[in-house]
């Protein structure tokens, strides 16, 4: 079975290790590499490996930003290159998942492909989904947010987001003008961000504090929320508690 493999590091000497120990393996085709997560994401995307050599700490979205952003469903058979301590590596081991401790060495690499190739050839599936839990309560707030714009992906900072609508099993990002559609539900990216900034005022909509103009009174125990570039909201009755200090 031929192997296709990305390897994603920002390091260019990283990048280079995996290659040269890659090369040795007759049954492994490196179809690309990237150096940071965005362009990641892409690749994953746009070429469906069947192995990812990910590292974690990359600028900007690290490698727990980039399975966010694919889905966990739907990331390839993952192998974690890591200069994270003995302590912190064993969410990995919980969750069934492999990962090269930097600086590895031949043998150390050859067991963790030797492990991938058994999860490709049978479909096993490691418990991404299990380790992203395990990270959301460490470090429970989102920072930045992965979105397609085309043909592109475009990273937002969550504090650019002014309000946010439900739209079905999306949600749709209001930032300066334009907007962005991400697959997510209206609840469960509640969940993940700062509740000193974001704050829900209907079933269908999350507001910036930062971005609110003023609040007036309207009908039925509603109120109108005024946001700074004109678009008016409504805070309805049901959740007027979460506002209730500026109320």
């Amino acid at each position: 079975m031929l192997l296709r493999a990305l390897i994603v590091d920002d390091e260019d000497l990283a990048r280079q290790r995996i290659r040269h120990l890659l090369q040795k393996e007759p049954d492994v085709e490196i179809v690309g590499e990237c150096a940071h997560g965005v362009e990641a994401v892409r690749a994953i995307e746009s070429l469906s490996p069947d192995l990812v050599f990910l590292d974690i700490q990359m600028p900007e979205l690290d490698g727990f930003g980039v399975i966010e952003a694919v889905g966990a469903d739907r990331m390839p058979a993952t192998l974690f290159v890591t200069a994270f301590d003995q302590h912190a590596l064993r969410a990995f081991e919980v969750h069934a998942l492999d990962y090269l401790l930097k600086p590895f060495d031949p043998e150390r690499f050859r067991a963790a492909l030797d492990r991938a190739r058994r999860w490709c050839a049978t479909g096993g599936r490691p418990d991404l989904e299990g380790l992203l839990e395990g990270v959301r309560r460490e470090r429970p707030w989102l920072d930045r947010i992965l979105v397609r714009q085309g043909d592109r992906h475009v990273l937002l900072r969550c504090s650019q987001i002014q309000w946010i609508e439900a739209e079905d099993n999306y949600v749709r990002l209001h930032v300066e003008g334009t907007s962005h559609l991400l697959r997510q539900t209206l609840t469960g990216l509640l969940q993940r961000l700062d509740p000193a900034q974001f704050r829900r005022i209907h079933r269908s909509a999350i507001v910036n504090l930062d971005f609110i103009r003023e609040l007036q009174p309207w009908t039925s125990g509603d109120h109108l929320v005024l946001m700074r570039d004109g678009t008016k909201l409504t805070l309805s009755r049901t959740f007027r508690d979460q506002m209730a200090p500026w109320l």
